[in-house]
């Protein structure tokens, strides 16, 4: 079972959703970055189920970071990161061990990995598996953000309700408006949205959602053509989050609808810049950044645990047979994502920067 990404960074994700912890270790990471703790608990919180729009299982998150820091900052050693699970019910999947769920990954893990998978809440390929990469995401985002490149996303839409897309004359203040939010959204539509969720519960159904990112200040000049694009390297990262379906780069699937000269960004000079008059192309050239702000839409499907009757089959006895789905669940998992997309897009860029300017590139002096 492979669980390790990266290129100059290597990240491993080990846990299982109720297995005794969870976490994530980091090799080849640079020495001298201080670890911000107060980012740490906040992307932590994002990340958190609250009141009817969540599952009720309620974990603590408490973080233990158990090598590669020492007095504060890494030390050049594998990184390591433990979040204990201080909640779980395993028996709410033990009458259904060898019944299918609809649109999960039991069938497929179970095959490939011949019945030996841990089945309980998904096991290794459970959301809660997400709690690691959130951790080691702060700590990115905030290297980043030394470097001047922030990042933040909002919920552009839960089924037909929608939110305001960002704008790029007000970008950096939107996006700190969205990293000071539990649920993040840029217009007033967040009653809405809680309620087409809450209702979705009440009728034992989910739903799912669009996450709008945008990312500022990348330099010029980072990722590759063809393999190693940073649309490539991003989406890699993306789609690496359970439940994501879709992702699309600035115009995305809207640039069937017009010709080249409508939407070519044509390019200009600003404060003695180089810079595009638009910006379709959510600042990716030929797989490279051109320095433009990079916008990304995410689509993350309803939560397939729902408590409405399914047809399916059971894996032993190849009968068929009706499910439903009892047990602590999301009915929308689109606000809890947000945090966690944030992170391995934090994370893949600041493996993409270190590749291209080494490890001294995010150095704090001993003074600093």
């Amino acid at each position: 079972m492979r669980s390790s990404i990266g290129n100059k960074l290597k990240i491993t994700v080990f846990g299982e959703s109720h297995g005794q912890m969870v976490g994530i270790v980091v090799d080849n990471m640079p020495c001298g970055i201080k670890v911000n703790d107060e980012l740490i608990k906040q992307c932590l919180i994002y990340r958190k189920p609250y009141g009817k729009i969540s599952t009720p299982r309620i974990e603590t998150d408490e973080y233990n970071i158990v090598s590669g820091i020492f007095n504060g900052y890494t030390t050049g050693a594998p990184l390591t990161i433990q979040i204990l699970n201080t909640n779980v019910k395993s028996k709410d999947y033990s009458n259904i061990k060898d019944v299918l769920r609809p649109s999960h990954g039991d069938y497929t893990t179970r095959f490939k990995y011949h019945d030996y998978n841990d089945y309980r809440g998904g096991g290794h390929t459970s959301g809660r598996l997400t709690t690691g990469i959130v951790a080691f995401g702060a700590i990115c985002k905030d290297m980043l953000s030394q470097k001047g490149i922030k990042i933040g996303s909002h919920i552009l839409s839960i089924k037909d309700v929608k939110d305001t897309s960002f704008e790029q004359s007000i970008l950096s203040s939107q996006i700190d408006e969205c990293n000071s939010k539990t649920f993040s959204v840029l217009s007033n539509c967040k009653s809405d949205m809680v309620k087409l969720i809450e209702d979705a519960a009440k009728n034992n159904d989910s739903v799912g959602g669009i996450l709008e990112t945008a990312i500022i200040n990348m330099p010029v000049g980072i990722g590759q053509p063809m393999f190693h694009s940073l649309e490539s390297e991003l989406s890699k990262m993306i789609f690496s989050v359970g439940g994501v379906k879709g992702v699309e780069f600035g115009l995305g699937f809207e640039f069937n609808n017009y010709y080249g000269s409508q939407v070519n960004d044509q390019f200009c000079i600003s404060d003695d810049k180089i810079i595009t008059s638009t910006n379709n192309n959510a600042g990716i050239n030929a797989g490279i950044s051109n320095g433009m702000p990079i916008i990304i839409k995410t689509v993350v499907k309803p939560t397939p645990s729902i408590s409405k009757t399914q047809h399916t089959v059971n894996y032993q006895t190849k009968e068929e047979s009706d499910l439903t789905i009892s047990g602590r669940h999301d009915p929308c998992i689109v606000h809890r994502a947000r945090i966690v997309i944030d992170s391995v897009i934090a994370i893949a860029l600041t493996d993409m920067l270190l590749d291209e300017y080494g490890d001294d590139y995010f150095l704090c002096k001993k003074d600093c």
